[in-house]
């Protein structure tokens, strides 16, 4: 038994007539309410699609208040992965391959030894005058009697690392994050620390090295050693139902961890409100 015509009639009985073009169910013609063949299925293919465009509707996620730029950072990020695949993830993973962990581990000591003063800085900007203290501690020790900072040995002491930018610096100081944003090359950000970046590379000791192809050389051999570092994490965003997503939600909540030092509110940064990603009241 077919009960659409009379159901697509009482959603519809301004359905006209083709004898007539009168109403259906006003025509005297001899013509029932949905006995037309060419209106009927125009008028079905038109509820379904109604009811699929409110199907669609509903299961379409809402923007994300805190990543305005989706569609362009989504483009972005589709771009930085395929540098990735093509380049950095090949070279990492031949790096920690081919050099035992030793020889990682003293990398990885020597550029995070480099990045000690910038930090010391930005804790001074900030006033927090003890970690400031303890970073230039840090990288004098481990200058002078690590081998360059390939040596930790300021941990070992007990002398804590505080790591800092400029754009925690903003942050102290009131500064909203602002929207999120993908870089290219660079990767995840925020307009904050964005506009933070050229101070960040006027701190950083490794542009006044000379000349520049060493510069450049040390520069890239820093970027593999950072990208092997995170070849863990790749299993867990491959896994990820949208790694774009994932990639955004963690990392807001990474940098809000570091930038705040405590995690945000209910463990996670999916809160609508803009001022979920400012400094918390003190």
């Amino acid at each position: 038994m077919n009960i659409l015509p009379d159901a697509v009639h009482r959603v519809a009985p301004w359905t006209s007539c083709t004898r007539s073009g009168t109403p259906a169910g006003l025509c005297n013609g001899g013509c029932t309410r949905a006995d037309s063949p060419v209106q009927q299925p125009r008028v079905r293919t038109a509820l379904v699609a109604a009811m699929l465009a409110l199907v669609g509707c509903a299961s379409a996620p809402a923007a994300d208040p805190r990543d305005p730029f989706e569609p362009f950072n989504r483009g972005v990020d589709r771009f930085n992965r395929g540098v990735d695949k093509s380049a950095l993830q090949p070279a990492a993973s031949a790096y920690e391959r081919d050099f035992p962990r030793v020889v990682r581990t003293g990398v990885a000591n020597f550029f995070g030894n480099l990045g000690d003063p910038w930090s010391a800085v930005n804790s001074l900007l900030q006033l927090k005058l003890g970690d400031a203290a303890q970073d230039m501690m840090r990288f004098a020790v481990n200058t002078f009697v690590g081998l360059a900072g390939v040596l930790d040995i300021a941990t070992d002491a007990g002398i804590e690392r505080h790591k800092q930018d400029f754009g925690a610096t903003l942050a102290h100081w009131g500064v909203p994050a602002g929207p999120y944003v993908v870089l290219p090359i660079l990767g995840p950000s925020t307009l904050r620390d964005t506009v933070a970046l050229p101070l960040d590379w006027i701190g950083d000791p490794l542009r006044y090295l000379v000349p520049v192809i060493d510069r450049n050389a040390v520069l890239t051999g820093r970027t593999v050693d950072t990208r092997a570092r995170a070849l863990a994490f790749d299993p867990l965003l491959d896994g990820a139902l949208d790694r774009y997503t994932f990639m955004r939600d963690a990392y807001l909540q990474y940098r809000y961890s570091r930038v705040y030092d405590k995690v945000p509110k209910g463990g996670d940064l999916s809160s609508s409100e803009p001022d979920s990603m400012r400094e918390p009241s003190r």
